[in-house]
């Protein structure tokens, strides 16, 4: 009964975590209130919208400085085959899913990087382990591949985008992790839209050739000005050798 005063029974067993299920999953859409279910739904249409566009995510993470600063030699390659990325909160459990057509860097179709509290409730995460093809482990290919010179400056980077999801070593501090949950996933467009450099150089140099050719324009208008008044000048001496032939 609702006013019912009696204390529930307590269940023996310990109370279960949630995990969190992938976005659209009916079984987690259950337990969404009408304001989280019109917020799914939002969510669906701007992905399915984003899914139009040609290498949507792939130029966003481009654009993002923190994130390009982590890029490999062929990451950006491989994130060309990037879908979709979608985030999840369920109480204590924060996940991330990027989404991959066939490829030939991994097996994978979606890898995935969950962060939660442990037994202890300190900060812990665990990722999808990426099942790289013959030769293709971009986590190692770099390394592999740096001469001597380099070898230094290539301990001091991250060797590429993917080894996110092999650092569990602070989950409280995971910077990318907030980038992609905070910032990239609330509003990707902001940075799909960063416009490029080159080009606003361009806009530029178009904007000064334009001027210049305003310039010469109007520098074309005066000269046609200077000749009409020359002919002018011509018409008034042809007129006045007229007039001496006829006093003559």
């Amino acid at each position: 009964f609702p006013g019912s005063m009696a204390p529930e029974r307590q269940s023996p067993l310990p109370p279960q975590k949630k995990k969190p299920r992938p976005p659209g999953c009916p079984e987690a859409r259950g337990h969404l209130g009408l304001s989280e279910l019109a917020e799914e739904e939002r969510k669906r249409k701007r992905s399915e919208l984003i899914a139009k566009i040609p290498n949507f995510w792939v130029t966003t993470f481009v654009n993002h400085p923190q994130v390009s600063a982590l890029f490999g030699e062929e990451d950006e390659e491989a994130l060309h085959y990037l879908t979709r990325v979608e985030v999840t909160e369920f109480e204590d459990i924060k996940s991330g899913y990027i989404y991959f057509d066939e490829n030939p860097y991994f097996e994978n179709k979606v890898l995935s990087k969950e962060f939660h509290l442990n037994e202890s409730g300190d900060p812990s995460s665990k990722s999808t382990e990426i099942k790289w093809k013959s030769g293709k482990d971009l986590t190692k290919h770099s390394s592999q591949t740096q001469n001597k010179a380099s070898r230094k400056r290539q301990r001091e980077e991250p060797e590429s985008f993917f080894t996110w999801f092999t650092d569990h070593s602070d989950a409280g501090a995971d910077e990318l992790g907030k980038v992609i949950k905070d910032d990239i996933w609330p509003n990707p467009l902001q940075y799909y839209l960063v416009p490029d450099m080159d080009d606003e150089e361009g806009e530029g140099e178009d904007d000064d050739d334009d001027e210049e050719e305003e310039g010469l324009e109007d520098i074309g208008e005066e000269g046609d000005e200077d000749e009409g008044e020359e002919d002018e000048d011509d018409d008034e001496g042809e007129e006045g050798e007229e007039d001496e032939g006829e006093y003559d």
